[in-house]
């Protein structure tokens, strides 16, 4: 499956300033590996998201999740990579 903007990640957490990270979560049925591929979110930009941000994403067909952070966002799309 592909991202969806319709089902955003949502900001569960959002730190005052320019120092720290926000903490998002997403729920989705796509595969992890799909999760991590280069820009799948693609509307990360117009949500605020950034560099560091750390993402709870849980995989609702397995129902296991994992602490992912994004490594990455380009022409406004985010690219998440696991942290454990």
């Amino acid at each position: 499956m592909a991202y969806a903007t319709s089902n955003p990640p949502r900001k569960m957490a959002q730190v005052n300033g320019t120092q720290g990270v926000n903490l998002w979560s997403y729920n989705s049925a796509d595969a992890a590996a799909a999760v991590r591929g280069a820009g799948y979110i693609t509307n990360a930009g117009d949500l605020g998201m950034k560099v560091g941000d750390v993402v709870i994403v849980v995989d609702s067909n397995l129902e296991i999740s994992n602490v992912d952070y994004v490594s990455a966002i380009s022409a406004g799309a985010a690219t998440l990579v696991v942290t454990i």
